[in-house]
């Protein structure tokens, strides 16, 4: 299955990849961000405020309604401190944060060193689903500091290949 790849893209920044999902380490969250991109989907993104290096981009509850992959993800392939080039599939229960009656599943693109999945409502270890390739870091980190200046964006997110 490593030919089932994301296409990521986010057009002011000119932010556009290809990071193969990582079905052998990752297998349920990587089948629900496969199924998830049954279609394209555009998903507002933003500069973390708690995690560092990252463009958090919160799949819309909108986009979840009566899906039958919108379920608890197990934690796989988890980490706390995200390396550069990891896309990071965050699950957080229902209610579970501020009372939210919606789980909430969020797709962080992570760029730089440093980064940690620490949030107001403590250590919560996400699954690493999918990694830039080596030879595109450089472009992507660049791209993810543009999003940074200019704030909030539109990433569209689809499958490639597979």
């Amino acid at each position: 299955m490593t030919d089932r790849m994301i296409h990521i893209s986010e057009a002011v920044s000119g932010f556009d990849i290809k990071a193969p999902l990582l079905f052998d380490k990752a297998p349920a969250n990587a089948a629900f961000f496969w199924d998830y991109l049954s279609e394209a989907r555009n998903v507002g993104g933003l500069h973390a405020m708690w995690t560092g290096p990252e463009i958090s981009c919160p799949i819309p509850a909108g986009h979840l309604e009566g899906a039958a992959y919108a379920r608890p993800l197990p934690p796989e392939n988890a980490t706390l401190n995200p390396q550069p080039g990891d896309i990071v599939l965050s699950y957080v229960p229902e209610r579970m944060w501020g009372g939210n009656p919606n789980p909430i599943f969020d797709i962080g693109l992570f760029y730089g060193p440093g980064a940690r999945l620490l949030f107001p409502i403590g250590w919560l270890a996400g699954s690493v689903v999918a990694k830039v390739p080596a030879d595109a870091l450089e472009g992507f980190a660049a791209a993810c500091g543009t999003i940074r200046r200019n704030g909030a964006c539109e990433v569209v997110f689809s499958r490639s290949g597979g």
